[in-house]
C-alpha cells in the first residue's frame, strides 16, 4: 500500500484544514487507518485513528472536539478535518495503515509521506 497525504499548509490560529490520504496499490478497506504527527524536536505521536469499517474512532485528548477522522473506502481515501487550529498543532502529519487496534505507532504496517501543517498566531 502506498499512502499519499495532502492538504497541509499555512493557516492562522483558529482556522481549519482538511487533510486527505489517498491510497494506491491495494484497497485499504481491511485496514485500520490513522493520522500521526511529529513536531520539531518531538516524537511522532498518534492523533486519531479509525477502524477498517469506520464504526470506531479514537482521538488524542489534545485534539478531541476539534479534529474529525473519516474514510471513504470506495475512494480508498482517509480524511482529517482539523478545526480551531492552534500553534501546538504545527507538525508534519502522516497517515498510516495497520491491522491492530488501537492503532499505535508500533502497529503500523504502512506509512505515508507527511504533509506539513503550520499554524501561525
Amino acid at each position: 500500500v502506498q499512502l499519499q497525504a495532502s492538504g497541509g499548509g499555512l493557516v492562522q490560529t483558529g482556522g481549519s484544514l482538511r487533510l486527505s490520504c489517498a491510497a494506491s496499490g491495494r484497497s485499504i478497506s481491511s485496514y485500520n487507518m490513522g493520522w500521526f504527527r511529529q513536531a520539531p524536536g518531538k516524537e511522532r505521536e498518534s492523533v486519531t485513528a479509525i477502524t477498517w469499517s469506520g464504526t470506531s474512532t479514537s482521538y488524542a485528548d489534545s485534539v478531541k472536539g476539534r479534529f474529525t477522522i473519516s474514510r471513504d473506502n470506495a475512494k480508498n481515501t482517509v480524511y482529517l478535518q482539523m478545526n480551531s487550529l492552534i500553534s501546538d498543532d504545527t507538525a508534519v502529519y502522516y497517515c498510516a495503515a495497520g491491522r491492530t487496534w488501537p492503532l499505535r505507532r508500533d502497529g503500523v504496517d504502512y506509512w505515508g509521506k507527511g504533509t506539513l501543517v503550520t499554524v501561525s498566531s
